[in-house]
């Protein structure tokens, strides 16, 4: 388990690069591409995250941080349940543009920075709540990002990965994989103008860990009570773990 590895791309400085670059092109459609090619399915996801880490939202002082936040989606769910400001930061300054426009359009608090998640500008054990949706999967380093989620953890702070994952049934499965491979790369391409974004997306999906192995790869990096719940039809998989002391 090392990260992605977009095509062309030599080293995890590159391939960082790329995914850059690649966010930066789609942000000013991706919103409609997301919703559509989901069938608006992404928005049920995202209440499903927030309804399993509510319960850490609602502590006394509770700090939480969505990271690869892209346009600002699981920020703005997470804020509507949180008491207190939520947190969002991304690396690529366009999708950063478009949600502090989403937040302000939708009257959010809009608490925003730019940083890479292999690197958060945070201290050690800051946070309560760390959360990503759909953009671990694009990180060059998995391990070095759960590593660097749960350092900025306190002890009992929990993390929460929502990615794409492969549907383990055959027949889903199979119909899954025709989609992503020979649909989505056409309708994604027609509607941001970058179709290598959307043959990048299936490939990244089919290199990804298996849910299986991804709660594995948590508690190796010190997480606890690791668990992970699939959801439609395993397209799709909530990873939730605890940090230790």
């Amino acid at each position: 388990m090392k990260g992605t590895t977009p095509e062309g791309a030599r080293s995890e400085q590159e391939a960082a690069t790329w995914v850059r670059g690649m966010f930066g092109r789609v942000a000013p459609r991706y919103d409609l591409a997301n919703h559509l090619l989901s069938f608006n399915i992404d928005r049920l996801w995202r209440a499903r995250t927030v309804r399993r880490v509510r319960c850490i939202l609602e502590r006394p002082g509770a700090r939480a941080l969505d990271i690869c936040c892209g346009t600002g989606d699981l920020v703005m769910a997470l804020q509507r349940a949180s008491p207190r400001p939520v947190f969002g930061s991304d690396f690529c300054h366009p999708m950063l543009l478009a949600a502090r426009e989403k937040l302000s359009h939708e009257r959010v608090p809009s608490l925003l920075f730019e940083s890479d998640a292999l690197c958060l500008p945070l201290r050690d054990a800051s946070l309560d709540l760390i959360t990503v949706a759909f953009g671990f999967r694009n990180l060059a380093n998995y391990g070095d990002g759960l590593r660097e989620m749960r350092r900025v953890l306190r002890p009992g702070g929990m993390a929460a990965i929502l990615e794409f994952s492969q549907p383990p049934g055959a027949i889903f499965g199979a119909a899954y994989g025709f989609y992503s491979r020979r649909v989505l790369p056409w309708i994604g391409g027609m509607l941001t103008g970058s179709p290598d974004a959307y043959r990048y997306l299936p490939e990244s999906i089919r290199k990804f860990p298996s849910a299986p192995q991804l709660a594995g790869e948590m508690r190796l990096a010190g997480f606890s009570g690791v668990t992970f719940e699939r959801f439609t039809g395993g397209s799709v998989a909530l990873h939730l773990g605890v940090a230790g002391a």
